[in-house]
């Protein structure tokens, strides 16, 4: 009797243990990582945007406006974007964070920053393996299908959507929504 007692409560304990174990913790993880992208830029500092809700917050510019530029090296309207976001990052550098996420995958930094100097792109161009995970996302967000056209830049402050735009766009339409957004 005292035999069937003790391993009933052996395999009773280990059954709790093994239900416990971390496996369920690890799942809770994956869940939560899935919703969060770390980037890394030129100059290898990480970037970490966070998808909440139908909005993306980068980490370290709350009360910022974000723009993400979804482009790519060899896209003739990327090319000519650039400067215009070079020109609003400056103008607003204290209100306004531009993050260049290219779609190209395994591009060299190299390439990136011949395109940076070619093309006048002086704001934060990210080179990662989740650029197109995030990008996707973004584009999924503003429902604009699967096979989507580039550039597409799309404005979020502390996580809240503001505006997007496709294709070859004004500055002064951007500036526009930044200038809203911003209250100035």
């Amino acid at each position: 009797m005292f035999k069937k007692i003790t391993t009933t409560i052996l395999l009773s304990s280990a059954l709790f243990f093994v239900g416990c174990s971390n496996d369920d913790a690890q799942d809770a993880n994956e869940i939560i990582s899935t919703n969060e992208y770390v980037l890394t830029g030129l100059d290898y500092k990480e970037y970490i945007v966070k998808k909440e809700g139908s909005g993306f917050v980068l980490k370290g510019a709350e009360g910022k406006v974000v723009l993400f530029d979804i482009f790519a090296t060899w896209c003739p309207p990327c090319r000519g974007a650039a400067t215009h976001l070079t020109s609003l990052q400056k103008k607003y550098k204290d209100d306004l964070v531009i993050i260049g996420l290219t779609i190209e995958d395994n591009i060299e930094n190299a390439k990136l920053l011949d395109f940076r100097n070619t093309y006048n792109a002086n704001y934060t161009l990210v080179n990662s393996d989740q650029n197109r995970r995030l990008a996707d996302t973004i584009v999924n967000e503003l429902k604009l299908g699967e096979r989507y056209p580039i550039p597409i830049m799309a404005l979020y402050k502390d996580g809240k959507y503001i505006n997007h735009f496709i294709g070859s766009i004004e500055e002064e339409l951007i500036e526009n929504d930044i200038k809203l957004a911003t209250g100035k």
